[in-house]
């Protein structure tokens, strides 16, 4: 009977479309289940809350299965600084390490040796993706004021070697779990009739279990049972041959809920049963048209309790030394949590969060130590021997690290003084004259040598030179370079006054050709020193600038040749570079209008004064009387105008 039994397992296999390798898997299980494995409950370390391991449903290669072990830290307060939440064996795999709430503290990983994989040597890393004992691992932290979740480190494993896993402790209440699986070694039964028959129970699963794989069924202590094989048949029947089966879906559980609170999904569990028998069938047994289509259903749909979310915090408000730093508090509640992980949040009233855990939002800050003043040497000597000089010292900004900063680093109001004056007592005043220049100014006859007389004190201050007592000493002296002989020089006179008061303007000067012949002197044609380069008679000069000032255009022409008439000019204020200014003094301002030609008309007209054109009439009735070359060429017609109507050019003349 045992052939048969075996080769129905295998066709199982085959039919199932699952392997050998499967079957194996199943036999492990079954050792673990016959042994009575209990779940394990360790605590090795001072850190750890609780550890759980267990088998799981899936199974190493080989005849290896495989164990979940979990875990839990978590405590009050800490010492700042790192502290070791576990360790990691070599070949673990689907390995996860998270903080069960947000919190300023991080998760940090090294190898055995010491070497930092992850937030080593108190440096923090960005979140990404870091490779390291066989594996790679994805480093995620939460930024996000709406989040609540906490820092997570994943793997896929197997890792190479062994994993120290770190706690960064910033803040109190640390909590952290951590899960990663593990393979046990296994010797396989043989399939004999009797293991078989032993594990083809046709007992129903108990409604506390949750199916984890198919096949299996989990129970709540973890621990993994076979569930009878939908194609093997029981040892002694005890369906009669005329019974016919019927088979029906049924409810067997379900998975659990994606959430604790907030409206969560859990997925309905449905299986194929025999009715008469109240034992489970394959599912090809059932009719799949009639498998339930709703798989889904709502659960825990309480609301979750309203909670504390924390934003980040503001950078502090001084660049070094104590400061302080800010960040919002949000009282948020979830409404709602997607299968896809997510949550629907929304903010409600601080009452309904715990007032007692309310976090802080000011918080003291020092980014660095501030900088100091430091005097470097003693106060040097004074600067001079005598009189009012200065002594100096070296005073230098030096950071915390002992580096010199720039002096904006350091507060200007607490510098020390690096100069102050120092009087040394009445200085010694005297004359003190240069050496007589080489040269003579003349290249022949009489000229000049001079030099330089200076008042000095004995450490060689200039002073005004009325400062000293006694004479002053010549610097001038005559020289002799002999007599000259038919010398064509050009002499010049001194420049004349400047022609402006302010502004540009020019200078002159006389210049003259003079002939020197022994000893005497002659002025002579200017065409003769024309070998020689003659000096400029003109330059420019500026006394100083004018700053803003009025400019005028040239008076128009009289609007009437006697009886008074008017003429006109344009007045202007502009700067030195002659742009409109109106900075001017306004009561300075130039007329631009003034009286002309007072002197009463005569009633004749002079024989010489006729119209030269015959339709001066017309140049009358234009008014272009006011123009000097109208007014010549019609002198007759213009001047009986003025006469007879006066008043009429001034009032019609339009002022620019």
């Amino acid at each position: 009977m045992a052939e048969p039994l075996i080769w129905s397992l295998g066709q199982l296999a085959r039919q199932d479309g699952t392997g050998q390798e499967d079957i194996k898997q199943a036999t492990a299980g079954r050792e673990l289940k016959g042994e009575g494995e209990q779940e394990e409950k360790l605590k090795t370390h001072s850190g750890i809350d609780h550890i759980e391991s267990g088998p799981t449903s899936g199974v190493g290669p080989g005849n290896a299965g495989a164990k979940v072990v979990k875990g839990h830290f978590s405590r009050t307060f800490l010492r700042v600084g790192y502290h070791k939440i576990t360790e990691i064996p070599a070949g673990a795999y689907n390995i996860s390490i998270r903080e069960t709430k947000k919190s300023r503290n991080y998760l940090a990983l090294q190898t055995p040796r010491g070497a930092a994989i992850i937030n080593g040597n108190w440096v923090i890393d960005r979140p990404g993706i870091f490779n390291a004992v066989g594996t790679q691992f994805t480093y995620q932290r939460p930024n996000e004021v709406r989040s609540r979740t906490g820092e997570s480190i994943t793997a896929p494993g197997p890792l190479t070697d062994d994993l120290h896993v770190y706690l960064i402790y910033q803040q109190p209440s640390p909590s952290a779990s951590y899960e990663y699986v593990v393979l046990i070694h296994t010797t396989p039964e043989p399939l004999t009739t009797t293991t078989v028959a032993t594990s083809v129970s046709a007992s129903p699963p108990h409604p506390s279990e949750k199916v984890q794989g198919a096949g299996y069924h989990v129970a709540t202590n973890d621990i993994i049972t076979e569930k009878p094989h939908q194609n093997l048949v029981p040892s002694k029947p005890s369906l009669k041959p005329h019974f016919l089966p019927v088979y029906i879906w049924t409810k067997s559980g379900h998975m659990e809920c994606s959430t604790t609170c907030g409206t969560g999904r859990r997925k309905m569990l449905w299986e194929c049963i025999d009715k008469n028998l109240q034992m489970s069938v394959p599912a090809d047994f059932c009719d799949p048209a009639l498998e339930p289509a709703n798989k889904e259903e709502d659960c825990n749909i309480q609301a979750c309790p309203a909670y504390w979310d924390e934003g980040e915090w503001s950078e502090c408000s001084k660049k070094c030394g104590p400061g302080t730093q800010h960040r919002q508090v949000i009282c948020r509640q979830v409404t709602h949590v997607h299968t896809n992980g997510t949550e629907t949040s929304v903010t409600v009233a601080s009452q309904l969060c715990d007032s007692t855990d309310e976090p802080v939002t000011k918080s003291s800050c020092q980014l660095k130590i501030c900088s100091q003043w430091e005097i470097r040497s003693e106060w040097s000597t004074c600067s001079v021997p005598c009189g009012v000089g200065q002594k100096s010292r070296k005073v230098v900004c030096v950071s915390n690290q002992g580096e010199i900063e720039p002096d904006e680093e350091c507060n200007m109001n607490l510098k020390p003084d690096s100069l102050y004056n120092c009087d040394m007592g009445t200085c010694a005043r005297s004359w003190f004259a240069s050496l007589w220049s080489q040269r003579c100014s003349a290249e022949c006859g009489q000229g000049n040598r001079t030099r330089t007389a200076v008042c000095l004190m004995n450490h060689v201050s200039h002073l005004p030179l009325d400062s000293c007592d006694g004479k002053r000493p010549q610097e001038v002296t005559s020289c002799n370079s002999g007599p000259c002989q038919h010398r064509l020089e050009w002499y010049t006179g001194p420049w004349g006054q400047c022609s402006a008061e302010c502004g540009n303007g020019t200078q002159t000067r006389s210049v003259a050709c003079i002939l020197q012949n022994k000893g005497r002197m002659e002025v002579v044609d200017n065409m003769k020193c024309s070998s020689v380069s003659q000096p400029i008679r003109a330059r420019h000069c500026m006394l100083e600038p004018c700053g803003v000032r009025w400019y005028v255009t040239e008076w128009s022409a009289c609007s009437r040749s006697c009886n008074g008439g008017y003429r006109v000019r344009e007045v202007r204020c502009l700067t030195d570079s002659i742009s409109p200014s109106t900075q001017c003094d306004p009561t300075l301002t130039p007329d631009n209008r003034e009286e002309c030609n007072t002197q009463p008309c005569t009633a004749q007209i002079k024989p010489s004064c006729s119209d030269q054109y015959p339709n001066c009439m017309v140049v009358v009735q234009a008014r272009l009387c006011i123009y000097s070359y109208y007014k010549s060429v019609c002198c007759t017609s213009c001047s009986r105008a003025q006469n007879t109507y006066p008043n009429s050019f001034q009032k019609n003349y339009i002022r620019r």
